[in-house]
């Protein structure tokens, strides 16, 4: 086709062709533009004209990155520029990645019904050392049973057993056979002569478990079937010596054991009681404790605790008769420091004097809930009612001394009474700890009571050594022994206070909840044992009372030296060590 233009020609297809060679040219030029993207190879020059043969020959030895289709213009700047270009020039031009040595194990098989793994070798290989080979080593601690050739000692469980008798029965295991028999528990169940087979069968099992030791050391030629034989005969002569001692459930009444420590066939009255020291019309209420009321009559102090009950007394479960009657025998055994049954070795007037002790039954007198009315009026009691008190209602009443005013309502005069008061209460822990081991646990300023009766020293014997306090007019009574331990020798009589976390979760900077918890630090817990570091930080406690609770007549002087003695009683392991201290020794006069 061909138009005219005066006498000139023009082609329209050959102007149509070089337009399309021109495009094909400029895609070309573009193509390689993109292929700038691989540095070791350098890129054609742009004022370079390539025929259409030129540039396929191009195409087939390089692979152009150019997408195939135009991308559209409507899509983001991400998808057009970054992902279609970048990402592929990474993707097929980066360094590719070193292929993995060593093979990856194959997934175990998920299909269904695929048979499980068969341990069978190795169950019957473990049976086999546990036939053969365990059989000579030592049982477990929690176990109960001693495997011994092919007879075995069971230790029996009675599930029904007094936590007194069960202390008892504890002591008696082969395994911790240096344990005595218990005199005193003897005593209270009234048991005849056979404890004496119960003292005879203890020495028997230490001789045999000396002659399986030998054994082991190869001291002895005994045969094993023999020393057998031998445990299991001993271990039959206990079981019996504990079918004597009435260890079954219904034979062993608690309540019973508390009324033969008291002195009591059966429970009394609170009036028939009371009576014996003052007139009714005259008993006053003068304090109250979480488990317990605390009442004057007369020249006396009775303190009236519940036991044995079903409803909640202040908020907590009542005693049991078993807790009372630990806390009984051990203040009996407090009342020994007082120089009576020749027991002037060590000598200590500090620990209140326990004058008797009852067990009653039902309500509260009359005048008692009148006495009780009267004090709550004055003080706003903290405690239930006594009417709620059912006819039932089973009580101890401690009947004691009258020690005077507790620490936290006493008022203090000077600095001589604070000194004089920390050091009776030292050296009293002190001869407590010689004596007995004992550990208060609970000396908090409501259990010190304070009066001024002219007495101005005090005697004191510690291990066979006298000596003598300055009073300054003052004079201390420790009571309370509800928390306390003591071994007297026969029985370790304490409280496991791990049965209450929530006596240590008071609040953080109150020095008596602070010192709980330093108090179950140092025994780890276990309260059973022998921590005289706990009598320290009672003393410790007691020093902060006096810095920042009572106000008294005292100097700069004086302050330093409480926070000084504070200081140094972190370095005594014991109340008989701290009596050494310069504080104390200046009031103490020794013969």
């Amino acid at each position: 086709m061909t138009s005219r233009s005066g006498d000139k020609r023009v082609d329209l297809w050959s102007q149509i062709a070089a337009t399309e060679s021109e495009n094909e040219l400029q895609q070309q030029q573009t193509a390689i533009v993109y292929l700038r993207k691989n540095p070791q190879k350098e890129s054609l020059p742009t004022t370079l004209l390539l025929s259409r043969k030129q540039a396929s020959s191009i195409h087939k030895n390089r692979a152009s990155l150019a997408p195939g289709k135009r991308i559209s213009w409507n899509r983001s700047l991400f998808t057009r520029g970054r992902t279609s270009i970048a990402v592929a020039v990474c993707t097929e031009y980066g360094p590719k990645k070193e292929k993995q040595i060593r093979k990856p194990k194959p997934p175990l098989s998920r299909a269904k019904g695929a048979p499980p793994q068969n341990f069978d070798k190795e169950r019957a290989y473990f049976q086999e050392v546990d036939s053969i080979e365990l059989i000579e080593e030592s049982p477990s601690p929690q176990c109960k049973t001693w495997v011994m050739g092919n007879k075995n000692y069971v230790v029996q469980s009675h599930p029904h057993i007094s936590p007194v008798l069960k202390k008892w029965l504890l002591s008696h295991k082969p395994y911790n056979y240096s344990c005595g028999p218990s005199i005193s528990l003897s005593k209270i169940l009234d048991t005849p002569s056979d404890s004496n087979s119960v003292h005879d069968g203890a020495l028997n099992l230490q001789t045999t478990s000396e002659s399986v030791s030998n054994k082991i050391m190869g001291n002895d030629d005994t045969s094993f079937t023999k020393r057998s034989d031998k445990i299991e005969k001993d271990s039959e002569e206990i079981e019996y010596a504990v079918r004597k001692l009435s260890l079954n459930e219904q034979q062993w009444d608690p309540l019973s054991a508390l009324l033969a420590v008291c002195g009591q066939l059966s429970p009394s009255t609170f009036s028939d009681v009371l009576s014996q020291y003052c007139d009714l019309e005259s008993i006053a209420k003068v304090g109250e404790g979480t488990y317990g009321e605390v009442f004057i009559a007369g020249g006396t102090v009775c303190k009236v605790v519940p036991f044995d009950g079903d409803s909640l007394v202040n908020g907590e479960v009542q005693k049991k008769a078993e807790e009372l009657l630990e806390e009984v025998m051990l203040s009996l055994t407090l009342n020994q420091l007082r120089g009576h049954d020749n027991h002037i070795h060590n000598v200590c007037p500090t620990f209140i004097h326990t004058l008797g002790l009852r067990v009653c039954v039902g309500a509260y007198d009359d005048e008692m809930i009148r006495a009780w009315g009267e004090w709550d009026k004055k003080n706003n009691s903290e405690n239930d009612h006594p009417s709620e008190f059912s006819e039932k209602q089973h009580f101890v009443v401690f009947v004691q001394e009258h020690g005077g005013q507790d620490l936290e309502s006493f008022v203090l005069l000077n600095f001589n009474e604070a000194q004089s008061l920390l050091t009776q209460v030292c050296v009293a822990l002190a001869v407590a700890e010689a004596a007995f081991e004992f550990e208060h646990r609970d000396l908090h300023w409501g259990n010190i009571l304070l009066n001024r009766n002219g007495c101005k020293k005090l005697e004191f014997v510690i291990d066979g050594k006298k000596m003598q306090v300055s009073t300054h007019g003052l004079v201390a009574s420790i009571i309370d022994f509800t928390l306390s331990r003591i071994n007297t020798g026969e029985d370790i009589l304490f409280l496991d206070l791990s049965l209450d976390p929530g006596l240590f979760e008071g609040p953080k900077g109150d020095e008596q909840s602070e010192t709980y918890r330093k108090m179950k630090e140092a025994t780890e817990d276990c309260w059973e044992g022998s921590f005289p570091k706990t009598n320290v930080l009672w003393l410790q406690y007691l020093v902060d009372v006096l810095l920042r609770k009572k106000v008294y007549d005292r100097t700069s002087r004086d302050t330093r030296e409480l926070r000084s003695l504070k200081k140094r009683l972190n370095s005594y392991g014991s109340a008989k060590e701290s009596i050494l201290d310069p504080f104390f020794t200046e009031l103490i006069v020794s013969d």
